[in-house]
C-alpha cells in the first residue's frame, strides 16, 4: 500500500512500530529511523545509490536489522504542489518498493533540506561535513514531521 494520506497509513499500523524515513536522491538515499512509539526520529546510515536491485537489498537489510514496520518516503513536490521529474522518480521508487510488503507513506518534503542545512550552518558545521550528513538529516526531518502528524491524528 502506497498512500499520501496519513489515515490509511496509521490504520495499517494500529500498534505503531518502528518506521524508516527515506530521502531518495539520485546519488544517495538518506535514511532515518524512529522509535516504535513514534516519538523521535534520528538519522541512520546513508545508502550510496548503485543499481536499484542493490539499493533495495540494502533497504531490506536495514528493515530486517531494525524491525521496521513502515516506510515514510519524502516526496519532492514543486513549491506550488505540482509534480516534477524528481517527484515522478520518487513515486516510481516507491512503487518498486511495494513488494517489500510494508505500508508506504509519501510525505511532502518541501523545505526539508533547506531547514536542515540552516540548522547545520547555525551549528557551524563545515561544508564537507554538511554534505556528508545532509541527506540522512533531511530524512530525519521528513520522518519527524510525518510521525508528529501521525500522532496528532
Amino acid at each position: 500500500m502506497i498512500t499520501a494520506d496519513r489515515t490509511p497509513f496509521r490504520q495499517a499500523l494500529p500498534g505503531g512500530g518502528r518506521l524508516l524515513g527515506l530521502d531518495v536522491g539520485t546519488k544517495t538515499i538518506g535514511t532515518a529511523l524512529c522509535d516504535a512509539g513514534w516519538t523521535f526520529a534520528s538519522p541512520a546510515p546513508l545508502i550510496r545509490r548503485r543499481k536499484f536491485t542493490q539499493d533495495k537489498a540494502d533497504l531490506v537489510a536495514l528493515i530486517a536489522a531494525q524491525s521496521v514496520r513502515g516506510l515514510v518516503i519524502g516526496l519532492p513536490l514543486n513549491m506550488d504542489g505540482s509534480d516534477s521529474p524528481r517527484t515522478q522518480s520518487t513515486r516510481a521508487f516507491a512503487r518498486n518498493c511495494e513488494d517489500i510488503a510494508l505500508p508506504i507513506l509519501l510525505w511532502d518534503e518541501r523545505w526539508s533540506t533547506i531547514a536542515v542545512e540552516r540548522v547545520m550552518i547555525e551549528q557551524d558545521m563545515s561544508r564537507a561535513r554538511r554534505a556528508e550528513r545532509i541527506d540522512s538529516m533531511a530524512a530525519a526531518h521528513i520522518l519527524q514531521a510525518a510521525i508528529d502528524a501521525l500522532v496528532a491524528g
